[in-house]
């Protein structure tokens, strides 16, 4: 496992994240002896870093992996995120600290590395789903409260929603982390996209957080199990999930995943869910790259991908027409 620096929190952070997450849904379906073995595994492999939130099972992510990092007496980086509520938004900052707070007590903990601002973000405010900048600024000042009591050492934000507004909130919130989509279907956040792209240009918003020492937490690598290319879902994942920044529907990035088969054809990989987590790894500005997983045999399979390193440049390149393929004709494979 190799390892990257958290942005200018100075922390060092495995490439390859445990998500405990809702999706991939082993820490808030998935039986407690499996749970426990799946982290053992993740540390023993070198994983430094794992990702939580109260929204994942309601609390019950969180609970659970409190209880398997004190049962194996564990020192890693550990990250949570606050989801506020519409009675919340009368004053956002009293409020992020007492969700804090019973995330702390949720997870046996008198601190945590990081927590992150669980909402995507907006020009106008949508009930407690789309916070405005305004909104992520009043939560800034709560978490520096956090950070004065060393409940928490840094804070971070969603960087998903709208993109102008994602870029405002980088530039006056000024966090220190940012979790932001990126996969196979939608590089945008580090490169340019051509011109008629079918989905949301996020203009470079993960280049521009590593110019400005924001570290970045790359999520829906694997578009929430889409660019896996199998729709089969294990039992203790959830359902398919609303697409990032992609297609209008789930079933539609799925069928988008075929355009990346080339990838296996050609032998630059052994499947799509290796080419996903391992094109996530060429970028040098993502720090780590949150893997969510239904079993210890997808941490498994996601280690070992890890370990592999970066898709090579040839790889890369010929991504570029599948990009321009979309572009230009919205299709799973432009050249059928």
């Amino acid at each position: 496992m190799k390892y990257r620096t958290l942005g200018r929190t100075g922390i060092q952070v495995s490439e390859i994240g445990y998500g405990c997450g809702a999706v991939g849904g082993l820490m808030v379906r998935g039986d407690r002896t499996e749970m426990l073995d799946a982290v053992k595994l993740a540390i023993d492999s070198g994983i430094t870093y794992f990702d939580t939130a109260r929204l994942y099972g309601n609390g019950v992510s969180e609970t659970n992996i409190g209880w398997a990092l004190k049962e194996l007496n564990a020192d890693i980086v550990l990250g949570t995120k606050v989801k506020l509520e519409v009675s919340d938004m009368a004053d956002i900052e009293s409020a992020v600290v007492q969700h804090v707070e019973g995330s702390l007590q949720r997870m046996g903990r008198n601190s945590v590395d990081l927590v992150s601002l669980h909402h995507p973000v907006g020009p106008a405010r949508d009930g407690d789903r789309l916070l405005t900048a305004e909104d992520v600024d009043a939560a800034a000042r709560g978490f520096a409260t956090l950070m004065q009591q060393g409940k928490t050492r840094f804070w971070g934000m969603n960087a998903v929603g709208d993109t102008d507004t994602i870029h405002q909130c980088m530039d006056s919130a000024k966090p220190f982390g940012m979790q932001a989509a990126y996969n196979l279907l939608n590089p945008s956040g580090s490169s340019a996209v051509p011109s008629g792209y079918p989905f949301q240009d996020y203009r470079q918003h993960i280049k521009k957080a590593a110019d400005a020492g924001i570290g970045v937490f790359a999520i829906r690598v694997l578009a929430g199990g889409a660019l896996s290319g199998i729709s089969d879902r294990h039992e203790n994942a959830s359902p398919p999930p609303a697409p990032m920044g992609s297609s209008g529907t789930y079933q539609e990035d799925l069928d988008r995943s075929s355009a990346f088969r080339f990838l296996v054809d050609d032998g630059y990989v052994s499947s799509l869910i290796e080419a996903a987590i391992r094109f996530s790894l060429n970028n040098e500005h993502i720090s780590t790259s949150l893997i969510g997983i239904a079993n210890i045999g997808q941490l498994q399979q996601a280690i070992e991908y890890g370990n592999k390193g970066p898709l090579p440049a040839e790889a890369i390149e010929k991504l570029e027409s599948v990009w321009a393929g979309f572009a230009n004709y919205g299709l799973p494979n432009p050249f059928r």
